[in-house]
């Protein structure tokens, strides 16, 4: 049967657990859990953390090569979820609520570390990145699969940013981690094979930017939680959705939109 361990470190923010995160991954960005797993090349008999997994988008696909799947994140509404639809497919994955800038596992306790659009959002990146490092065997692999500054979603977040509260101290940008040479010198010479691409997301969900709009406002998070940083501010709340759903208009071509990653992928040193 499935498990859920919960670990002493508890969710310091509601922030994942506002809307309905499960949506977005299952409607609109349900391809690129298995194309980090594919990637980085996950096969059965494998001891396999996913870091900030969320509902679990790269963990199940992971579970379904027979991998042995360790899910972890900090947010525990995400793994009830995760956990329901593992079940609902009879499958075994060890679901545990982790921070994953201090990870509760042994120095080189997995073959494979993964993470899809997950651990970008840890705000202290080099720590987040040592403890990728550290929980993976010599030899082992690594598998990351993060929005870029340019593509869409970075777009996205800098559209929100003049109206967001101001990050904690020592937070870095989430979009950071889809810039090649960042996390390059986050991983430094403890990993070898570094092999990074630039690939996109074909999003046919939406017929107007008002719609993504929309559909973020009511489902995603981040946006939910900037709209109610400003939501005794009329003026402002309008500004915000007249420009994101001009950043929606302008990525739109024939009912198509492209969201770019960067999918990296390392053996460690």
């Amino acid at each position: 049967m499935t498990t859920t361990t919960t670990a002493t470190t508890q969710n310091p923010t509601p922030l994942w657990a506002l809307g309905d995160y499960h949506a977005v991954a299952t409607e609109i960005i349900a391809p690129l859990g298995p194309r980090v797993v594919e990637a980085t090349g996950v096969h059965s008999g494998q001891h396999v953390l996913d870091v900030a997994a969320g509902t679990g988008n790269a963990a199940l696909p992971a579970a379904r090569t027979g991998a042995d799947v360790v899910a972890s994140d900090v947010t525990q509404a995400l793994l009830v979820t995760g956990r329901a639809t593992a079940e609902a497919e009879g499958l075994d994955l060890d679901w545990r609520c982790d921070d994953a800038q201090a990870l509760p596992y042994d120095d080189g306790e997995f073959d494979v570390a993964l993470s899809c659009v997950g651990v970008m959002f840890a705000p202290r990146h080099q720590d987040a990145a040592d403890e990728l490092v550290r929980v993976v065997r010599a030899g082992g692999r690594i598998g990351l699969l993060s929005w870029t500054p340019e593509g869409f979603i970075g777009r996205m977040f800098a559209t929100m940013k003049p109206y967001a509260p101001a990050p904690p101290p020592g937070a870095q940008p989430p979009p950071l981690w889809g810039d090649e040479a960042h996390v390059r010198a986050l991983l430094g010479d403890r990993v070898t094979d570094v092999v990074a691409v630039r690939e996109t997301l074909v999003v046919d969900r939406f017929a107007t930017g008002a719609d993504f709009r929309d559909f973020f406002k009511a489902t995603y998070g981040p946006t939910i939680m900037v709209y109610r940083s400003i939501a005794d501010d009329p003026s402002r709340v309008a500004a915000l959705d007249a420009a994101l759903a001009a950043l929606g208009d302008d990525a739109l071509a024939e009912g198509r939109m492209e969201w770019e990653y960067l999918l990296l992928t390392a053996r460690r040193s």
